[in-house]
């Protein structure tokens, strides 16, 4: 009996956009957020899109990597840390921060993030059930076997990145 293939959710850009607004929609009156954390790289996108629809000009980034080979998960690596300046500036835990990435998978990589920051408001545009009680806001769920092939991944075809394609 063979296993059955993963599910495939292609997202659009005009698709993201809408649900990364949606994703400002939920968090506008939820808080005063000092600063924005983006989770690179999946957060950028997002964070970019929040911050302005939430007027937060404070945007820092924290490198996680999960994903090495666009499929598969593999060790979890902190690549850069939040700088300890916005930490200082949320007293140390987060408060006042608001964490902004694409999606939250298995919540490796949220509970990194929330360990440096157990305060911080976390949120996703999608979340998929073993990381969901890891984000405090998050706009759609799709089920653990579903693949998101979101837009800066995506051509006609699949596109790997272009500092992959030399390589090869």
């Amino acid at each position: 009996m063979s296993q059955p293939q993963p599910k495939a959710f292609p997202v659009s850009w005009d698709q993201f956009h809408r649900d990364a607004r949606a994703l400002a929609w939920r968090l506008s009156g939820q808080g005063q957020w000092q600063a924005i954390v983006a989770i690179t790289r999946g957060g950028l996108v997002p964070a970019a899109i929040v911050a302005r629809e939430l007027d937060i000009r404070l945007i820092e980034t924290v490198g996680v990597a999960s994903y090495h080979d666009y499929k598969n998960q593999s060790e979890l690596r902190v690549l850069k840390d939040v700088s300890p300046s916005l930490i200082a500036l949320a007293g140390g835990d987060g408060a006042g921060i608001l964490i902004v990435d694409d999606l939250v998978d298995t919540g490796k990589t949220a509970r990194v993030v929330r360990e440096m920051m157990p305060k911080a408001h976390f949120a996703t545009v999608y979340a998929k059930p073993m990381g969901r009680p890891l984000v405090d806001t998050f706009v759609t769920e799709v089920s653990q076997d579903t693949w998101i092939y979101f837009p800066w991944d995506m051509g006609l075809s699949f596109q790997p990145p272009i500092a992959g394609a030399a390589a090869g």
